[in-house]
């Protein structure tokens, strides 16, 4: 039996959070390191994500895009994820174009071969690179590599 994915919704509120102060860039300036705590937001799924599981992915990227106008930074935590197809390439790929738009960056933490295979059988690893936690999402360190730029 396959169990549906979750979307973590924290304290009952929608399936998106701001990014703790703990991840918070402690080389920016006071008032940057503000501006970037208010626009960034995290989104985890767990279980499995196909094209009948999708669904509360898409909400939740859909409900952090529409929550704020101007720039925005979205870390995706898969790293619950146990399966995924390429259902989550179109609500992922809407929510990079949505965020390079704004002047942001979407960036994703998975360590499951699968959702690599995914993102490297289709072409969207280069848009699409694994970090291996929040953390080093926030910071911009891809898993396995020492330093990276914001990307494409």
């Amino acid at each position: 039996m396959r169990a549906a994915p979750r979307v973590e919704a924290p304290a009952g509120q929608a399936a998106v959070s701001p990014l703790c102060p703990a991840l918070r860039d402690p080389s920016a300036a006071q008032g940057e390191a503000h501006a970037l705590f208010e626009e960034c937001r995290i989104v985890r799924a767990y279980g499995e994500l196909d094209a009948q599981t999708v669904a509360p992915l898409v909400s939740a990227l859909a409900k952090v895009r529409a929550a704020r106008p101007g720039r925005l930074l979205i870390i995706v935590d898969l790293s619950a994820v146990t399966f995924a197809d390429c259902s989550i390439l179109r609500p992922l790929c809407e929510a990079w174009a949505d965020c390079h738009a704004r002047g942001g960056w979407i960036r994703i933490v998975h360590d499951n071969h699968t959702i690599g295979l995914v993102f490297r059988c289709t072409g969207m690893l280069r848009r699409f690179p694994a970090y291996a936690n929040a953390q080093e999402a926030w910071e911009g360190r891809r898993a396995g590599a020492t330093a990276v730029s914001s990307g494409p």
